[in-house]
């Protein structure tokens, strides 16, 4: 008889996809794959371990799923991913109820690793990350039809001094380009119109491979694949952004004019103690380049606000840069001191407070620009790709614009005739706040 199973992922969307890919490998192992934790006699929860908070949200879920053991149906508790593989022994010593942990590299022996829990093994696999999925992996997407993430590659080697990702990672290798062709070719087939481009640094894909970047020829391979209509580019590592993919991206109107930058922050004495590559000025010319190809380019980036030895000076060049900037989207959050890290180790942490504060004034400010920036859509029309049904009659449909990712950017609230979920239409622009665009099918 077959067991049910349930994969609960956290994290960011390289994770979504290592959890899919386990979802593949453990139905083809004759497990049946159930959504509610509740239903299922085998629990894996594939965590996340980047920053502090993300390694409580893990630790309390993976206690949260323990509870199906004692008073519920589930006979194996698995802790997978990124917490797995840093804290391995912690993990398995102070959660009795877990049966097992699995590393970033474990992924295609999880149903192996679950057996072995099944047979009364406590297991512990964890090791260097090596592995790295390809388009013949088994993939039980959870992500709507229409829309999907392919990771380029995986692990990361820029050492940034705040980060454990090539410790919970490994280092940075790229799939061929011809594996993400048929991956890309496979899904436009199965109705799939978005691709979304990922790995923690995607603009140095090919590089360790083929000896040079490779992401602009990447794009000119996929830009024709009968189906595809987006595709959207995620964590660009700026100093990697060649010349030649800001015209590729101006040139094919397949490629989203969206690009997420992940820059962390624009002081430049900041950014050497952050071990990030590029100055200050490098970044800013970057932003001209781009947007001077693409006028309409909206950009996206990452801020860490607190960083050890932090000044107010430091801060306030941030907050410069955010205001000349006019990002049209910002996420922003709090240092988290990181055990392993050369940052975490410094002696100048700065309070809570202090950080808190600091991401207050960051973030108001972004909020006013992202308001303003919003309210220059009104009266434009633009192309939405419908995601859902709201239920309220003056506007019944919910989508995305091609400058909007999923769960994180904002959201388009419109009317109009029936539509089929995943279409793509015109929808022009009759009112906006700070984050959302509301509107109407353009006739």
């Amino acid at each position: 008889m077959s067991l049910n199973v349930a994969v609960v992922s956290l994290g960011c969307a390289k994770n979504l996809v290592d959890s899919e890919v386990m979802l593949g490998i453990l139905s083809r192992a004759d497990f049946k794959i159930v959504e509610e934790p509740s239903e299922a006699e085998v629990i894996v929860v594939n965590t996340c371990g980047f920053i502090a908070a993300a390694k409580e949200e893990s630790v309390n879920t993976i206690l949260e799923m323990a509870q199906h053991k004692t008073g519920g149906k589930c006979l194996v508790l698995i802790a997978a991913g990124c917490l797995a593989q840093k804290y391995k022994d912690e993990l398995l010593t102070e959660i009795p109820e877990l049966d097992g942990v699995a590393g970033t590299g474990e992924v295609e022996r999880i149903a192996e690793i679950v057996e072995r829990a099944l047979g009364g093994d406590r297991v512990k696999e964890v090791d260097v990350p090596k592995y790295l999925y390809d388009h013949a992996s088994p993939r039980l997407r959870t992500t709507p039809g229409y829309s999907a993430y392919v990771k380029v590659a995986e692990g990361c080697d820029n050492r940034c001094s705040y980060c454990v990702i090539p410790e919970l990672r490994g280092s940075f290798r790229s799939r061929p380009m011809e594996s993400i062709i048929t991956e890309v070719e496979n899904l436009a087939a199965s109705g799939v119109k978005e691709i979304m481009l990922i790995a923690q640094d995607t603009t140095r894909y090919g590089q360790e491979l083929y000896g040079e970047y490779k992401l602009a020829e990447l794009i000119r391979h996929l830009a024709p694949v009968a189906g595809v209509e987006w595709i959207r580019l995620l964590y660009c590592y700026p100093t990697h952004f060649t010349q030649e993919l800001i015209e590729t991206m101006a040139a094919e109107p397949k490629v989203c004019k969206y690009v997420d930058l992940p820059l962390q922050h624009a002081d430049d004495v900041i950014l050497r103690e952050m071990h990030r590559r590029g100055t200050s000025a490098e970044i800013e010319a970057l932003i001209a380049r781009l947007r001077q190809a693409m006028p309409e380019i909206a950009l996206r980036t990452t801020f860490i606000v607190g960083f050890p030895g932090e000044t107010e000076e430091n801060f306030q060049r941030l907050l410069d840069f955010t205001a000349r900037m006019r990002f049209d989207r910002v996420g922003a959050f709090t240092y988290s001191q990181e055990e392993g890290t050369p940052a975490g180790e410094r002696e100048d942490q700065l309070a809570e407070a202090v950080k808190e504060e600091r991401l207050d004034r960051l973030m108001s400010l972004q909020s006013k620009i992202s308001t303003e920036i919003n309210q220059g859509w009104l009266g434009k029309t633009v192309k939405v790709l419908t995601e859902g049904i709201t239920g309220d009659p003056e506007r019944p449909y919910v989508g995305r614009t091609q400058r909007d990712t999923p769960e994180i950017d904002g959201q388009v609230y419109f009317s109009g005739p029936k539509l089929e979920i995943g279409q793509i239409v015109d929808v022009r622009i009759t009112q906006s706040d700070t984050y959302d665009l509301i509107g109407e099918v353009a006739p």
